[in-house]
Parts: C-alpha cells; sequence; structure tokens
C-alpha cells in the first residue's frame, strides 16, 4: 500500500508540473503573439544587432525572446523581414535613422552583403546610419562601413586581420581506432572526403580554397575601399601587416571614426534626433518593428492584385523525408514546388537556395520539380551563404540564377563513404564475424571488412552515373555542352563572382533582384508575394524543438568555439551513408 500511495503522489505531481508547464506555454503565446502591433513614437531610432546567425525566414515560435524551455532568448528576426523592414524605415517618417548596435554577424557573406545593401539604399532617403560596437569582427566591420558614422569602445577589440579557412582533418584518429574510410568519388577538387583520408589539404584543394578565398577578400576589401574611401592596396596592408591592434589605431588610419562609450553614442543619436539629452532615446527593435504599422505601408495596387509571385525557401542539407526550415527535405521542397506550379494564381516563382548539399538523390527529386515548373511558369533561382554542390544540382534548371558576389556555389561533383571496420573490431574489441550468403554481393555494404575490388568498381560505376546526370543536368540547364560543365566541374568551388564569368550564374544581386526579375519575366508590374512551404505552427514543432534546442545550448555551451569541429565530425559520419553531392566542407571565414 505504501508503494500504491508513491506511485499516485509522483503521478500526481507529474500531471500539476505538465499542466504548468501547458499554462506558461498559453501565457506566452499570448504575450508573444505576432498580431500584436507596435507603435512607432516620432523621431524614432530603428535599433538593428545581430548576435545570433540569421536565417532565411523569421522563425515562427512565438516563445522567441522569452528564454522559456531552453528556446533562444534572443529575438531572432530573419533575412525576409530584416530587408522588408530596412525598406520600410527608409520611408517611414517616424523613423529618423538606423542605429547598428553590438554586432558579430555569425551568418554568411552573403546575408551580410544582402543588409548591407538595403542600408546603402536606406541612406539615399536622407537618414542617417550610425554603428557602434565594443567589439568588431571582420563580418561586422564590413555591415558597418557604409554606416555614417563608426564608433568603437575605447577600451574595445577591432578584427582587421584578413580571411582564412581551415579544415579539421580526422584521418589519425581514425587510423589510431583503426577504422579505414573507403571513398569512392569524381572530382579532382571534390575534398569532403579529405579530412578522412588525409592529414593535410591535398594540392588541388589547396588551389581551389587559395582561389576563391581571394575572390572573397578582394570583394570585401573593395567594399570597405569604397565605403570609407581607403586605397584598397592600404587596406590589404593594413591587415597583412597587423597594423590595427588597438581602437586608437583604427581611428588613426580612419577604419573609425571615433572612440566612444555607449552612453555617449546614446547622446549622439539623441542630437541627431532633436531628443532632449535628459530625456529617453525613442527606439524600437528590429524585430518589433516588424509588427508596426507605419505611414510607409504600401499603398499601391499589389495588396488588391490577385497575381502572386511564389517565393519559394530551401535552406539547410538536402535529405530525403519532410525535413524542416533548417533542412531541405525533397518532399517537403518537391509539394512545395508542385502547389505553386498548380496555383494559377502563382504567376512566377523564386527560389531561395542556402544549401551547402546532401543526398544526390534527394537532390534529383527536387532538381525534377523545378524543370516541371519551368515548362509552367517563370521560376528565378536567388541564391544565399552557399548554394552548392546539390544546392547548386537543385538551382540548374530554372530559367535564370542570381547570386550575390560572395556567394559559395559550384561543387559539381559526387562521393560516397564506406567504412572499414574490421580492424577496429577485430583488434581493438575483439568481436569477428561469420555467415552465409546466397550471392556474391548479396553482403555488398557490410562495414566489418573491406570492399573487395569488384565491389570498389561496382560502387565506382554508380558514382560516376551519378555524376554523368548532375553535369548532363547542368549542362542542359545552363545550355552548355556536358564536357564544358566537366572542365569547371570536378568538385570544384567557386565564389558568386567567379561563377558569372564561368556562366553558371547570370547575374550577380539579391533576392529583390530576382523578384523584379520574376515579375518581369512573368510581365506583370502588380503582385502580392506569398512564402513556401509553410511553416509549421509552434506547437506542432514544440516537443521536438525544444528537445534539440536544449541539447545544442548545452553542447556549445560546453564545447564552445570546438562546437564547429564538433558539427564538422558528426556532418561527416552522416556521409557514409548515400551517394553525397555536398561541398566539400563548412566554410568559416575568420
Amino acid at each position: 500500500m505504501k508503494q500504491f500511495f508513491k506511485f499516485v503522489l509522483a503521478t500526481i505531481v507529474g500531471v500539476i508540473l505538465i499542466t504548468v508547464i501547458l499554462v506558461f506555454i498559453v501565457i506566452g503565446i499570448f504575450a508573444s503573439s505576432s498580431d500584436k502591433t507596435i507603435e512607432v513614437e516620432p523621431n524614432s531610432v530603428l535599433r538593428m544587432a545581430f548576435t545570433t546567425p540569421i536565417t532565411e525566414r523569421t522563425p515562427n515560435n512565438p516563445l522567441s525572446g522569452l528564454g522559456f524551455l531552453g528556446l533562444d532568448k534572443d529575438k531572432s528576426t530573419g533575412l525576409n523581414d530584416i530587408l522588408a523592414n530596412i525598406k520600410k524605415a527608409k520611408t517611414d517618417s517616424n523613423i529618423k535613422g538606423i542605429f547598428l548596435d553590438e554586432s558579430y554577424m555569425t551568418s554568411g557573406q552573403a546575408t551580410t552583403e544582402e543588409i548591407r545593401n538595403a542600408l546603402i539604399d536606406f541612406k539615399k532617403s536622407g537618414k542617417f546610419v550610425v554603428a557602434y560596437g565594443e567589439i568588431y569582427t571582420q563580418g561586422f566591420y564590413y555591415l558597418a562601413s557604409v554606416a555614417d558614422k563608426v564608433y568603437i569602445n575605447p577600451k574595445g577589440i577591432f578584427e582587421f586581420h584578413g580571411f582564412s579557412s581551415q579544415v579539421t582533418f580526422l584521418k589519425g584518429a581514425l587510423d589510431k581506432l583503426g577504422i579505414e574510410a573507403q571513398i569512392i568519388k569524381v572530382g579532382t577538387y571534390k575534398s569532403a572526403v579529405e579530412p578522412l583520408i588525409l592529414t593535410k589539404m591535398s594540392d588541388a584543394n589547396r588551389m581551389q580554397v587559395t582561389s576563391y578565398l581571394g575572390s572573397l577578400y578582394d570583394y570585401y576589401l573593395t567594399g570597405i575601399s569604397k565605403s570609407r574611401g581607403i586605397n584598397k592596396d592600404s587596406l590589404f596592408n593594413y591587415a597583412d601587416q597587423m597594423r590595427v591592434q588597438f581602437p586608437e589605431d583604427a581611428l588613426k588610419l580612419k577604419l573609425v571614426d571615433g572612440l566612444k562609450y555607449k552612453d555617449e553614442i546614446l547622446d549622439d543619436l539623441k542630437q541627431r534626433t532633436g531628443t532632449m539629452l535628459k530625456s529617453d532615446l525613442k527606439s524600437v527593435d528590429l524585430g518589433d518593428y516588424t509588427h508596426s504599422n507605419s505611414d510607409s505601408d504600401n499603398k499601391d495596387d499589389a495588396s488588391s492584385s490577385k497575381n502572386r509571385i511564389a517565393v519559394v525557401y530551401a535552406s539547410g542539407e538536402i535529405s530525403g523525408g519532410d525535413g524542416d526550415d533548417n533542412t531541405i527535405g525533397s518532399e517537403r521542397i518537391s509539394k512545395a514546388l508542385r502547389k505553386v506550379r498548380l496555383d494559377n494564381k502563382v504567376k512566377a516563382v523564386v527560389f531561395r537556395v542556402n544549401s551547402p548539399g546532401g543526398s544526390s538523390l534527394a537532390s534529383d527529386v527536387i532538381w525534377r520539380e523545378v524543370m516541371l515548373t519551368k515548362k509552367v511558369k517563370p521560376i528565378i533561382v536567388s541564391m544565399g551563404d552557399v548554394a552548392a554542390s546539390g544546392g547548386y544540382y537543385i538551382s540548374c534548371a530554372a530559367d535564370s540564377i542570381i547570386a550575390q558576389p560572395n556567394t559559395i556555389t559550384g561543387s559539381i561533383g559526387i562521393f560516397a563513404i564506406l567504412p572499414n571496420l574490421q580492424k577496429l573490431f577485430n583488434d581493438k574489441l575483439g568481436v569477428t564475424f561469420d555467415g552465409v550468403k546466397t550471392g556474391k554481393y548479396a553482403d555488398l555494404g557490410d562495414i566489418s571488412r573491406p570492399l573487395t575490388p569488384d565491389e570498389k568498381l561496382i560502387l565506382q560505376n554508380a558514382v560516376n552515373h551519378g555524376y554523368n546526370d548532375f553535369t548532363n543536368a547542368v549542362a542542359t540547364g545552363r545550355k552548355k555542352t556536358q564536357a564544358y560543365i566537366n572542365s569547371i566541374g570536378q568538385g570544384r568551388v567557386w565564389t558568386g563572382e567567379q561563377a558569372l564569368k564561368i556562366g553558371l550564374v547570370d547575374r550577380l544581386g539579391s533576392i529583390n533582384d530576382a523578384i523584379t526579375s520574376a515579375a518581369k519575366k512573368a510581365n506583370i508590374k502588380n503582385y502580392n508575394l506569398v512564402a513556401y512551404p509553410e511553416q509549421k505552427s509552434f506547437l506542432n514543432q514544440l516537443s521536438g524543438d525544444v528537445n534539440v534546442e536544449m541539447k545544442t545550448r548545452m553542447m556549445k555551451s560546453e564545447l564552445g568555439d570546438n562546437y564547429r569541429v564538433y558539427e564538422q565530425i558528426k556532418g561527416l559520419t552522416q556521409m557514409m551513408r548515400t551517394p553525397q553531392a555536398r561541398i566539400p566542407y563548412d566554410i568559416v571565414i575568420k
């Protein structure tokens, strides 16, 4: 009986806890409802601070900002709303200027480029842009360099030392464990497999990384040179000689306009907005501004138009299944493309691709839907930070491809990895295997033994066939010969600027340029934008996302900067499943 009461009491306590949690969730949803309208006071400043990675779309998370159950305590605003808010602020009489507050810009360079160009356009209104930071990463400085005034804390940190790209090699660790990575690939530059079989970069990989990293860096310096009026060669020397070690150095070299503390910046903003120094600065955060009504809201005929342009977002690694907002599931994206293809109100499609690739099979499934859509209505690809390998595969059939100069693309190649764990099992663990089979290849893919020469040939033929399909798809889509695509393929990575010169993209520009291009090709002037796939409701994704988010937070907290290495190792192990059309590795510009 005593045990019975214990179980009953435990059950009651559990029910109470679950009820309390659900109550908090409901309260949070109502309190954070996106329908809440924000009133922007006259003479306000739009505050923009980027401290977390920027996603393509604002997450459908009404609890964002509350830090509840391990969810992000920071309000995450997607690139779509960031660009829309800057455009809205340009003609909003209540907004006098933009304040770029402490930011890190941990997202890719193409994302930064989109925001930077939007700020340049905003300045055409005559309104100010002021930037301030205690720490200027190279990414944040690139963004901030377009500001009218760039300030740094007198004791702050200013990073300006050039770009580097590093790869973590695992072969030594695998050798110690008795694990052999059996590689089947096509492409001289397809170096995603190198960390598993080498201890340093191959000559071909070093050459391609040197090429695209140099292209990215040259574009970076050129942008700063134009904004700050400093010779590009001088900027190169400042970084190469590490001339900026203290804030005073940045001021002396005219990289910043002043050394100020935060209170001084706030006083400066008050003066710019005509606010009394003893009064509080009127400001609105970027995320809140999304829900504001302003006198700049669109009043043309677009809202009443029946014409639509669909923006289909494909972001993350490519795999089969549904995926989510951060991964590309071939089933989910295919459904979205079919839906917009069959919708007569949708006159054109913008396919926003931000992906390093993934499963070659899943990539081909999506490619097929792009091909079918192209036969019915215009489809324009807008490339984000990365649209490489499988990310390029799903793009190549479009009517036109638009990329940023610092987009990472190309990497046309296929590879497969099959681990041989025989030494690990036999020598390290003392485990052996034996069995029977009905045919010579019945156990093809068995990881407890090495591949035979015949099995390697079979797998190599499969990968060769996949590469032939890939290059043929690109050749057809780009109206080039397959031989030419093979010459610029071989797994080689290109920047958007380089890709334009060799015909892999049609022009350089933003997602808004892609939308304009789609409207022109569809011969429509007034239209509404609709986004696909539909984002899952918060309640549907809550349980899974909470667990994933909490685990991710714990790992990042424990590993710090080494979390990237963990992610790379995890990604490599996931590649050992199906043939991959994936970029060589995660590119991190330091």
